[in-house]
Protein backbone atom coordinates (compact mmCIF):
# COMPACT_ATOMS: atom_id res chain seq x y z
CA UNK A 1 0.00 0.00 0.00
CA UNK A 2 1.28 3.35 -1.13
CA UNK A 3 2.13 5.41 2.30
CA UNK A 4 -0.07 8.70 1.13
CA UNK A 5 -3.19 6.13 1.08
CA UNK A 6 -2.38 5.02 4.77
CA UNK A 7 -5.25 6.35 7.05
CA UNK A 8 -4.41 8.29 10.28
CA UNK A 9 -4.76 6.51 13.41
CA UNK A 10 -7.66 7.80 15.25
CA UNK A 11 -6.86 9.87 18.32
CA UNK A 12 -7.66 8.24 21.76
CA UNK A 13 -9.86 10.66 24.07
CA UNK A 14 -6.82 10.79 26.32
CA UNK A 15 -4.86 12.11 23.36
CA UNK A 16 -7.81 14.72 22.61
CA UNK A 17 -7.69 16.27 25.84
CA UNK A 18 -4.12 16.24 25.89
CA UNK A 19 -4.06 18.08 22.71
CA UNK A 20 -6.72 20.26 23.85
CA UNK A 21 -5.23 21.18 27.49
CA UNK A 22 -2.00 22.00 25.64
CA UNK A 23 -3.43 24.28 23.10
CA UNK A 24 -5.37 26.39 25.86
CA UNK A 25 -1.76 26.94 26.86
CA UNK A 26 -0.57 27.83 23.76
CA UNK A 27 -3.46 30.15 23.40
CA UNK A 28 -3.04 31.45 26.50
CA UNK A 29 0.76 32.70 26.09
CA UNK A 30 0.16 33.65 22.34
CA UNK A 31 -2.63 36.35 23.45
CA UNK A 32 -1.74 40.02 23.07
CA UNK A 33 -1.25 42.14 24.59
CA UNK A 34 -1.87 40.82 27.89
CA UNK A 35 -1.12 43.01 31.20
CA UNK A 36 2.69 42.17 32.53
CA UNK A 37 2.60 38.65 31.30
CA UNK A 38 4.66 37.14 28.52
CA UNK A 39 3.18 37.34 24.70
CA UNK A 40 4.07 38.03 21.37
CA UNK A 41 5.08 41.38 22.37
CA UNK A 42 7.86 40.56 24.95
CA UNK A 43 8.67 39.32 28.02
CA UNK A 44 6.16 41.76 30.94
CA UNK A 45 7.40 41.73 33.95
CA UNK A 46 9.61 38.77 33.85
CA UNK A 47 12.91 38.46 33.21
CA UNK A 48 13.38 34.40 33.10
CA UNK A 49 10.21 33.88 31.21
CA UNK A 50 9.87 33.79 27.24
CA UNK A 51 7.60 33.22 24.34
CA UNK A 52 9.57 30.12 22.97
CA UNK A 53 9.82 29.03 26.81
CA UNK A 54 6.60 29.02 27.19
CA UNK A 55 5.64 26.96 24.54
CA UNK A 56 7.97 24.27 25.35
CA UNK A 57 7.21 24.03 28.65
CA UNK A 58 3.18 23.33 27.77
CA UNK A 59 4.09 20.76 24.77
CA UNK A 60 6.14 18.87 27.55
CA UNK A 61 2.71 18.80 29.92
CA UNK A 62 1.30 16.73 26.71
CA UNK A 63 2.48 13.54 28.31
CA UNK A 64 0.89 13.90 31.88
CA UNK A 65 -2.57 15.44 30.49
CA UNK A 66 -2.73 12.27 28.49
CA UNK A 67 -2.14 9.64 31.35
CA UNK A 68 -4.57 11.45 33.43
CA UNK A 69 -7.39 11.06 31.43
CA UNK A 70 -6.42 8.00 30.99
CA UNK A 71 -6.38 7.46 34.46
CA UNK A 72 -9.92 8.71 34.52
CA UNK A 73 -11.04 6.49 32.45
CA UNK A 74 -9.65 3.68 34.25
CA UNK A 75 -10.72 4.37 37.92
CA UNK A 76 -14.13 5.34 36.14
CA UNK A 77 -15.12 7.42 39.41
CA UNK A 78 -14.18 10.35 41.80
CA UNK A 79 -12.69 8.71 44.72
CA UNK A 80 -9.21 9.05 46.54
CA UNK A 81 -7.58 6.19 44.45
CA UNK A 82 -7.98 8.62 41.24
CA UNK A 83 -7.58 11.08 43.02
CA UNK A 84 -3.99 10.15 44.38
CA UNK A 85 -2.95 8.58 40.67
CA UNK A 86 -3.27 11.98 39.52
CA UNK A 87 -1.21 13.72 41.73
CA UNK A 88 1.21 11.37 41.35
CA UNK A 89 0.90 11.93 37.63
CA UNK A 90 0.97 15.63 37.70
CA UNK A 91 4.36 15.91 40.13
CA UNK A 92 5.58 13.71 37.35
CA UNK A 93 4.31 16.16 34.93
CA UNK A 94 6.35 19.13 37.34
CA UNK A 95 9.41 17.85 36.97
CA UNK A 96 9.36 17.02 33.09
CA UNK A 97 8.24 20.78 32.99
CA UNK A 98 11.15 21.64 34.96
CA UNK A 99 13.71 19.62 33.17
CA UNK A 100 12.39 21.41 29.72
CA UNK A 101 12.61 25.12 30.93
CA UNK A 102 15.86 24.65 33.29
CA UNK A 103 14.03 24.16 36.54
CA UNK A 104 11.95 27.93 35.82
CA UNK A 105 7.66 27.73 36.89
CA UNK A 106 6.17 28.54 33.95
CA UNK A 107 3.22 26.01 34.50
CA UNK A 108 3.13 24.93 37.89
CA UNK A 109 -0.26 25.94 38.88
CA UNK A 110 -2.07 25.44 35.15
CA UNK A 111 -0.49 22.08 36.11
CA UNK A 112 -3.23 21.52 39.05
CA UNK A 113 -5.95 23.27 37.30
CA UNK A 114 -6.27 21.82 34.03
CA UNK A 115 -5.32 18.45 35.53
CA UNK A 116 -7.91 18.58 37.41
CA UNK A 117 -10.04 19.50 34.44
CA UNK A 118 -8.93 16.91 31.95
CA UNK A 119 -9.47 14.43 34.69
CA UNK A 120 -12.94 15.36 35.04
CA UNK A 121 -13.55 15.75 31.53
CA UNK A 122 -12.01 12.28 30.68
CA UNK A 123 -14.61 10.82 33.16
CA UNK A 124 -17.99 11.96 31.78
CA UNK A 125 -17.08 12.49 28.22
CA UNK A 126 -20.88 12.91 27.43
CA UNK A 127 -21.28 15.67 30.02
CA UNK A 128 -19.28 18.58 28.28
CA UNK A 129 -20.98 21.37 29.83
CA UNK A 130 -18.35 23.62 31.84
CA UNK A 131 -20.03 24.14 35.11
CA UNK A 132 -20.51 20.12 35.58
CA UNK A 133 -16.55 19.40 34.45
CA UNK A 134 -15.44 22.09 36.94
CA UNK A 135 -18.16 20.46 39.74
CA UNK A 136 -16.44 16.94 38.92
CA UNK A 137 -13.28 18.64 39.23
CA UNK A 138 -13.79 20.48 42.70
CA UNK A 139 -15.13 17.04 43.87
CA UNK A 140 -11.38 15.47 43.18
CA UNK A 141 -9.59 18.85 44.43
CA UNK A 142 -11.47 18.78 47.71
CA UNK A 143 -9.86 14.88 48.66
CA UNK A 144 -6.30 14.50 50.39
CA UNK A 145 -3.57 13.49 48.59
CA UNK A 146 -2.22 10.92 51.46
CA UNK A 147 1.36 11.10 49.26
CA UNK A 148 1.21 14.59 48.31
CA UNK A 149 4.15 16.67 49.90
CA UNK A 150 3.29 19.53 52.17
CA UNK A 151 6.17 22.78 51.70
CA UNK A 152 4.33 25.83 50.98
CA UNK A 153 4.46 26.91 47.88
CA UNK A 154 4.99 30.90 47.03
CA UNK A 155 0.87 31.06 46.12
CA UNK A 156 0.13 29.40 49.53
CA UNK A 157 2.49 31.50 51.64
CA UNK A 158 1.07 34.70 50.51
CA UNK A 159 -2.93 33.17 50.41
CA UNK A 160 -2.55 32.66 54.45
CA UNK A 161 -0.72 35.78 55.03
CA UNK A 162 -3.56 37.92 53.02
CA UNK A 163 -6.23 35.61 53.58
CA UNK A 164 -6.53 35.13 50.21
CA UNK A 165 -8.05 32.09 48.09
CA UNK A 166 -5.29 30.41 46.82
CA UNK A 167 -5.35 27.79 43.40
CA UNK A 168 -6.21 25.33 45.74
CA UNK A 169 -9.50 26.74 46.95
CA UNK A 170 -10.71 28.16 44.11
CA UNK A 171 -10.33 24.51 42.16
CA UNK A 172 -12.55 23.32 45.62
CA UNK A 173 -15.28 25.90 44.78
CA UNK A 174 -15.73 24.94 41.15
CA UNK A 175 -13.48 27.39 39.52
CA UNK A 176 -15.47 30.39 39.93
CA UNK A 177 -13.31 32.76 38.35
CA UNK A 178 -13.92 30.78 35.59
CA UNK A 179 -17.82 29.81 35.00
CA UNK A 180 -18.94 32.64 37.04
CA UNK A 181 -16.82 35.50 35.32
CA UNK A 182 -14.49 34.57 32.66
CA UNK A 183 -16.64 32.01 30.50
CA UNK A 184 -19.70 35.05 30.60
CA UNK A 185 -17.31 37.64 29.48
CA UNK A 186 -15.66 35.70 26.93
CA UNK A 187 -19.36 34.40 25.29
CA UNK A 188 -20.79 38.62 26.10
CA UNK A 189 -17.57 39.86 23.88
CA UNK A 190 -17.94 37.74 21.40
CA UNK A 191 -21.61 38.34 20.85
CA UNK A 192 -20.94 42.22 20.76
CA UNK A 193 -18.27 41.26 17.75
CA UNK A 194 -15.58 42.29 19.53
CA UNK A 195 -13.43 39.63 17.77
CA UNK A 196 -12.03 36.46 19.17
CA UNK A 197 -8.42 37.92 20.83
CA UNK A 198 -10.02 41.05 22.51
CA UNK A 199 -12.86 38.32 23.84
CA UNK A 200 -10.29 36.41 25.20
CA UNK A 201 -8.39 39.44 26.80
CA UNK A 202 -11.67 40.73 27.90
CA UNK A 203 -12.40 37.25 29.43
CA UNK A 204 -8.48 37.76 31.39
CA UNK A 205 -9.68 41.30 32.59
CA UNK A 206 -12.95 39.69 33.86
CA UNK A 207 -10.72 36.90 36.19
CA UNK A 208 -8.37 39.94 37.20
CA UNK A 209 -10.66 42.12 38.33
CA UNK A 210 -11.75 40.36 41.01
CA UNK A 211 -9.08 37.21 41.61
CA UNK A 212 -6.95 37.81 44.33
CA UNK A 213 -3.96 36.48 42.79
CA UNK A 214 -1.58 35.16 44.50
CA UNK A 215 1.02 35.79 42.09
CA UNK A 216 0.86 39.04 42.12
CA UNK A 217 0.54 39.12 45.87
CA UNK A 218 3.72 37.51 46.31
CA UNK A 219 5.64 40.55 43.78
CA UNK A 220 3.79 43.19 44.58
CA UNK A 221 1.78 43.12 47.63
CA UNK A 222 -1.92 44.03 48.65
CA UNK A 223 -0.57 47.16 46.36
CA UNK A 224 -0.41 45.50 43.13
CA UNK A 225 -3.19 43.40 43.58
CA UNK A 226 -5.46 46.69 44.39
CA UNK A 227 -4.08 47.66 41.21
CA UNK A 228 -4.65 44.95 39.22
CA UNK A 229 -8.11 44.96 40.05
CA UNK A 230 -9.02 48.62 39.35
CA UNK A 231 -6.93 48.54 36.26
CA UNK A 232 -8.88 45.55 34.70
CA UNK A 233 -12.41 46.56 35.70
CA UNK A 234 -11.84 50.34 34.12
CA UNK A 235 -10.81 48.67 30.89
CA UNK A 236 -13.87 46.37 31.06
CA UNK A 237 -15.64 49.26 31.89
CA UNK A 238 -14.10 51.27 28.95
CA UNK A 239 -15.83 48.92 26.64
CA UNK A 240 -13.22 46.53 26.51
CA UNK A 241 -9.94 45.66 24.77
CA UNK A 242 -12.18 45.75 21.46
CA UNK A 243 -12.45 49.68 21.77
CA UNK A 244 -9.61 52.94 21.60
CA UNK A 245 -10.69 54.19 25.31
CA UNK A 246 -10.32 50.02 26.90
CA UNK A 247 -6.75 49.78 24.58
CA UNK A 248 -5.75 53.20 26.23
CA UNK A 249 -6.43 51.53 30.01
CA UNK A 250 -5.20 48.23 28.95
CA UNK A 251 -1.75 50.05 27.99
CA UNK A 252 -1.63 52.10 31.16
CA UNK A 253 -2.89 48.74 32.88
CA UNK A 254 0.43 47.32 31.83
CA UNK A 255 2.84 49.62 32.54
CA UNK A 256 1.58 49.91 35.87
CA UNK A 257 1.83 46.29 36.61
CA UNK A 258 5.58 46.01 35.02
CA UNK A 259 6.64 48.85 36.95
CA UNK A 260 5.22 47.23 40.27
CA UNK A 261 6.76 43.64 38.86
CA UNK A 262 3.68 42.08 39.26
CA UNK A 263 2.65 39.54 36.82
CA UNK A 264 -1.03 37.80 37.20
CA UNK A 265 0.10 34.66 36.47
CA UNK A 266 -2.70 33.19 38.45
CA UNK A 267 -5.16 34.94 36.49
CA UNK A 268 -3.13 33.60 33.45
CA UNK A 269 -3.47 29.83 34.24
CA UNK A 270 -7.24 30.32 34.90
CA UNK A 271 -7.64 31.79 31.28
CA UNK A 272 -6.23 28.98 29.89
CA UNK A 273 -8.93 26.55 32.30
CA UNK A 274 -11.23 28.79 30.48
CA UNK A 275 -10.25 28.35 27.19
CA UNK A 276 -10.10 24.54 27.46
CA UNK A 277 -14.08 24.63 28.94
CA UNK A 278 -14.37 26.97 26.13
CA UNK A 279 -12.77 24.78 23.67
CA UNK A 280 -15.11 21.46 24.90
CA UNK A 281 -18.09 23.06 25.00
CA UNK A 282 -17.93 24.55 21.76
CA UNK A 283 -16.80 21.05 20.20
CA UNK A 284 -19.15 18.81 18.51
CA UNK A 285 -18.14 16.23 20.52
CA UNK A 286 -15.35 14.84 22.56
CA UNK A 287 -16.42 10.95 22.69
CA UNK A 288 -16.01 11.10 18.70
CA UNK A 289 -13.42 13.55 18.47
CA UNK A 290 -14.85 16.01 16.00
CA UNK A 291 -14.49 19.30 16.64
Amino acid sequence: MHAFNLQPKPLSLAERLADMAVDALIDEADLSPKPALVDRRGNGAHTDLHLGLMHASALSLWPAFKEMAQAASEFGEVGLPLREAIGLIGREGEQAMLATTHGVNTHRGAIWALGLLVTAAALEPESTAPGAIALRAARLALLDDRYAPHPLSHGAQVAQRYGARGAREEAQLGFPAVIQRALPQLKHSRAAGHGEQNARLDALLAIMSSLADTCVLYRAGETGLQTMQLGAQAVLEAGGSASLAGRRRLHRLDEQLIALNASPGGAADLLAACLFLDRIESGDSIIQGVF
